[in-house]
């Protein structure tokens, strides 16, 4: 047995012993303790499916090729699924049907935003980088700009986009895990960290692909399964399923508790109506605007995506490829409307706030009440169907991002400008493979470390450095002749700093003088509803209503310890971590601003330093991304 096969096995041995401790450590969350077993049962299998899937892969990977590329192995279909693997995270599953769930046509705004993202990529993308491209982003740009320079600031963006991301990822796996079965956090983060290290370092790209296809495959039937039993009531007529929407009271309560005064006068369909319309989460029309450049433009900076049309044989495969993800990712999204709107009516969008308060368990929740409720066998194990399936999504886009990270670090940086391009095929294996334990290892640092914090907009942002720092410095790298070293450094540098530093003075971050007063005014009326309830308890006769006061009860006592967590971790502060009192930049989402900047950085660097070795190699990259003559 080799020394890989033995090193996979303890891996796999650690992982089941933190496994088998989590039954014992699972205490409290939404899953009912008698059902728990089935939660366990259905994550064990999948969690069995892809470690055999990374046995198989790890007998398959030797060289480096393999090991970025998949041996270039993939087929066009295959690489389409893997794409929607990728590409459909827990933002996706867990996030949009909790947005629209909470707030209607705003939270769809999300999945148009990212299906639109793909028309950029087939355009403008994916038989080019697949063309001059072996393995990076850095590839890409070092293909006619100095090599040094052009592999340094591509492999430093890409850690920085794919930390944001990760970072995201890893906290989102954790809370589901806590939320849904009381696992502590910290174990919560060490558990998927682990996993995803084993797919990645033993894998490779070749485990990689396969687990997000299989992902793919499962996240895509859990949803057809649930839109299905949500619409075929309505023999699958959408006026029919939108006029129950509009006329359902759960849902008009919710708009009139989002609208406050402004709800005044209106009727009940009026109410329900206004779930269906713009402006209940994104009212900033140019806040929407700022945030649909990013992802529609982000997506073709992402560097785990322009990793996977290098895992293709030809450039034709390529444009395959994006098609099929196009398709299926596209079907997804269209789902997510019945997933969302389903899960605000059948299970209501106060009880998925009182859960999760951004909402993301709104798809476990609804699976759980289509199968029969929180005390029926089914629901349940719908629920734990569900719930499995976002983990596999949160760990198989997780072990995309670190092996977009590690590749930077050790392809990029180790290979191309340490060594010099002059490592052998052994040691770049050995280096990635190294590069990818520290990588997993800082992802669960970093997961540990954000535990508490507000990282929703970490995914929002990765996008917005994604689109202002990488696209400009690719996109004019193969189209614009004059491009330049000195414009690619430039343009990312400044499209990076721009984007981070204007999320770090916007509403995004937590400014204590602002968000003090608030949770002090939850805390009092608490307080004084719960004094009522309890008076209310005290003279109820039946148990039925004594039922419903003590829900209403834990509800108020909720929510007054989730204002009172809040006050203590603002403690003493005063002004926000870059010393603010209230946000300098109105607009929570960057891209409007630093997209632009990102391209001027690019044009400017390029016309103010001439180099020559650019233009000499413009006409062979113009042949070569065209052509596909004398790719790798």
């Amino acid at each position: 047995m080799s020394r890989l096969n033995k090193a996979f096995i303890y891996g796999v041995i650690g992982l089941a012993t933190l496994l088998t401790a989590f039954p014992a450590l699972a205490d409290g969350g939404a899953v009912a303790e008698q059902y728990k077993w089935l939660t366990f049962l259905v994550f064990g299998a999948i969690i069995a499916v892809t470690m055999y899937i990374t046995y198989w892969a790890a007998t398959h990977t030797h060289t480096t090729i393999e090991f970025y590329a998949a041996g270039r192995s993939i087929s066009g279909m295959q690489n389409g699924w893997a794409i929607a693997g990728d590409y459909l995270s827990a933002a996706s599953f867990l996030g949009i049907a909790g947005l629209i769930s909470l707030y209607g046509y705003d939270g769809f705004m999300y999945s148009v935003g990212w299906l639109v993202a793909y028309i950029t990529v087939l355009l403008l993308i994916a038989e080019p980088c697949r063309n001059i491209g072996r393995y990076t982003l850095g590839d890409i740009l070092a293909f006619r700009n100095n090599v040094r320079a052009s592999k340094i600031v591509a492999a430093l963006s890409t850690i920085t986009v794919s930390t944001f991301y990760l970072t995201a990822q890893m906290v989102g796996g954790a809370v589901l895990i806590k939320t849904l079965i009381g696992i502590d956090y910290e174990i919560s983060v060490i558990g998927v960290g682990v996993l995803m290290m084993l797919y990645v370092v033993f894998g490779g790209m070749i485990a990689t692909t396969w687990v997000q296809i299989v992902k793919a495959v499962l996240l895509v039937t859990a949803s057809l399964l649930l839109v299905a039993f949500i619409w075929a009531p309505y023999g699958f007529s959408l006026p029919g399923y939108l006029q129950d929407v509009v006329n359902n009271p759960a849902i008009q309560a919710q708009v009139k508790k989002l609208l406050g005064d402004a709800a005044m006068g209106m009727s009940a369909t009026d109410l329900g109506q206004r779930f269906l319309e713009p402006g209940l989460f994104l009212k900033d029309p140019l806040d929407q605007i700022s945030l649909g450049m990013a992802l529609v433009l982000g997506t073709a900076g992402m560097p785990h995506i322009l990793m996977r049309f290098f895992t293709v044989p030809t450039a034709k495969d390529a444009r395959i490829s994006v098609i099929w993800a196009m398709a299926i990712i596209g079907g997804f999204y269209i789902l997510t409307l019945f997933l969302g709107t389903g899960a605000a009516m059948k299970v209501g969008s106060a009880n998925i706030a009182a859960i999760d308060k951004g909402g993301n368990m709104a798809g476990p929740l609804l699976a759980q009440a289509l199968g029969g409720g929180p005390d029926s066998w089914t629901g349940n194990l719908f629920l734990a169907f569900v719930a499995a399936v976002a983990f596999a999504t949160i760990v198989a886009v997780v072990a995309g991002l670190v092996l977009a990270a590690a590749s930077a670090m050790a392809h990029d940086i180790y290979v191309g400008v340490i060594r010099g391009e002059e490592a052998t095929p052994r040691e770049q294996v050995v280096a990635a493979r190294i590069a990818s334990l520290v990588v997993g290892a800082m992802a669960i640092t970093v997961g540990i470390l954000a535990k508490g914090q507000n990282v929703a907009h970490l995914v929002a942002l990765a996008f917005a450095v994604a689109a202002s720092s990488n696209l400009p410095a690719v996109l004019l790298t193969l189209y614009w002749k004059k491009t330049n070293t000195a414009g690619i450094v430039l343009g990312m540098v400044l499209g990076s700093i721009s984007a981070i530093g204007l999320v770090m003075v916007s509403p995004n971050m937590t400014y204590p003088t602002l968000v003090r007063p608030v949770q002090e005014k939850v805390v009092t009326a608490a307080d004084a509803k719960l004094v009522s309830l309890n008076a209310d308890l005290a003279k109820a006769a039946d148990e039925a209503t004594k039922g419903k006061i003590k829900k209403d009860i834990a509800a108020q006592e909720k929510a007054k310890a989730v204002a009172k967590g809040i006050l203590t971790n603002l403690g003493t502060d005063t002004t926000s971590i870059v010393g603010l009192d209230k946000p300098w930049f109105t607009l929570k989402n960057p891209g409007i601003i630093s997209i632009p900047l990102g391209f001027l950085g690019v044009l400017l660097g390029s016309l103010l330093f001439r180099e020559r070795r650019p233009e000499d190699l413009w006409e062979e990259l113009c042949v070569r991304q065209n052509t596909g003559i004398h790719a790798h």
